[in-house]
């Protein structure tokens, strides 16, 4: 098991937290909150040696959604495309629940 740990600059705080998925055969979870500074990401995974995947994936993240959020992944083998589609679910999530009030 590995846990990793990056860090980015954002600018656009999130309105309200997010949970999405669920850690089992294949599949992972998200818990997305806002941050005040900047964003900060936690990804728990069962597989060791994937950093520069796990790299690339929060890179092109948050080249597209520049965000100020703590971020914890758990991670049970999760492909990379799914990982981008449980960020990006977790984003409208954010905004949807906030939307809803």
């Amino acid at each position: 098991m590995e846990t990793l740990t990056f860090n980015y600059k954002g600018t656009k705080k999130l309105p309200q937290r997010a949970h999405v998925g669920v850690v089992g055969s294949g599949d992972l979870e998200v818990l997305l909150e806002p941050a005040e500074d900047v964003s900060e990401v936690v990804v728990r995974t069962r597989f060791d040696g994937y950093g520069p995947i796990w790299q690339e994936i929060m890179d092109r993240f948050f080249a597209v959604h520049d965000i100020k959020a703590k971020i914890e992944i758990n991670d049970f083998g999760a492909t990379p495309g799914m990982v981008s589609m449980r960020l990006l679910q977790a984003v409208e999530v954010s905004y949807d629940e906030q939307n809803e009030k």
